[in-house]
C-alpha cells in the first residue's frame, strides 16, 4: 500500500528487506523509481496506481543491483532510466541480475528485469514532465549509483545508501575504490543535504532532515573505521540491532575481512 509522505511523494514498502519504492506524481503520470522486488507487490502497486488513475510515464533504477531492476507488464512500458554507467553494468551482467531475481523474489517477470535505458553521461535531471528530480551520481554501493533529489518537494531518494537499518555495503566485487568512494558519496549527498526535508533509504525508513544529517555522520564513521582497519561500533549490527541479526553481521564481517587483507597485500 502506498503511503504519501509529502506532496506528490509516495512510498511503498516491499516485504523483502524493507525495499522502498517511489512514487513521484507528475502532470500526466507518475515516476516510479525502484519499482519493487516481488511479482505481487508489483502487481498490487500497479493496482492501486489504476485505481487512484495514474500512469507510470518514467522510471528509474537507482543502481545496478537485481532488487532495483524489477518490473510488472500491468505498470506499463514507459521508459525505465538510469545512469549510464547502471545501463552498461546492467547489460553486461544480464544474466547473473535474472538467476538472482528468479532465487530470491516471487513472482517475477525475468524478461522484463534490467530493461534500462542509460542517460547520456552528465545528464542533470530525469527527463519527464513531472517535478524536477536531480541526479546526483556517485559509486558508492554499485557502479553509476545515483541519489535523486525531488527539489520541490525536498525529498531526497537515497538508493542503497542512509539506511537506519543497515550498514553501509561497500561495492567489493565490480572494481573502483570502495573505501574512497563511498566517503566520496558521503560528501556529495552531505552537500545536497540542505535541500531535503526528508531521506527515503533503498531499504529502511523514511528519516526526517535532522535524521538524514545523523546517518550521513553515522555512515561516515562506520567506513572511516573500516578504511582506518578498526572494527566499527555500529547498533545496525549489534546486539541492539532490530534487523537482519541472521545475515548483515557476515556482511560486517567480510567488509573488515576484506579491506584488511587488502591493506596487507597494497
Amino acid at each position: 500500500m502506498l503511503t504519501e509522505i509529502a506532496e506528490n511523494v509516495l512510498v511503498q514498502q516491499s516485504e523483502f528487506c524493507q525495499s522502498n519504492a517511489v512514487i513521484v506524481r507528475g502532470r500526466t503520470g507518475v515516476l516510479l523509481v525502484d519499482a519493487g522486488v516481488h511479482g505481487y507487490e508489483l502487481a498490487a502497486l500497479a493496482d492501486e496506481l489504476i485505481e487512484r488513475g495514474d500512469a507510470v510515464t518514467a522510471g528509474f533504477s537507482t543502481h545496478p543491483h537485481w532488487d532495483h531492476l524489477l518490473w510488472h507488464a500491468r505498470l506499463g512500458s514507459a521508459t525505465r532510466y538510469g545512469t549510464a554507467r547502471c545501463a552498461a553494468i546492467v547489460q553486461a551482467r544480464l544474466d547473473v541480475a535474472r538467476e538472482m531475481a528468479n532465487q530470491s523474489a516471487q513472482d517475477v517477470a525475468l524478461d522484463l528485469v534490467g530493461a534500462i535505458v542509460g542517460l547520456p553521461p552528465g545528464t542533470e535531471y530525469i527527463p519527464w514532465d513531472g517535478p524536477r528530480v536531480r541526479i546526483v551520481e556517485h559509486q558508492a554501493h554499485a557502479p553509476g549509483h545515483a541519489a535523486l533529489l525531488i527539489e520541490n518537494e525536498r525529498v531526497l531518494i537515497a538508493g542503497d545508501m542512509l539506511s537506519d537499518v543497515m550498514i553501509p555495503m561497500l561495492d567489493l566485487h565490480l572494481g573502483g575504490n570502495p573505501v574512497p568512494d563511498y566517503l566520496d558519496a558521503l560528501r556529495r549527498l552531505e552537500d545536497i543535504a540542505a535541500e531535503a526535508d526528508l531521506v527515503i533509504p533503498g531499504h529502511g525508513s523514511v528519516g526526517s532532515g535532522g535524521e538524514l544529517r545523523r546517518r550521513i555522520d553515522q555512515d561516515r564513521a562506520y567506513v572511516t573505521a573500516l578504511r582506518d582497519g578498526r572494527d566499527p561500533v555500529d547498533d545496525r549490527v549489534g546486539p541492539a540491532a532490530s534487523y537482519g541479526r541472521d545475515w548483515l553481521p557476515g556482511v560486517h564481517a567480510r567488509q573488515l575481512d576484506n579491506l584488511a587483507i587488502s591493506r596487507h597485500t597494497s
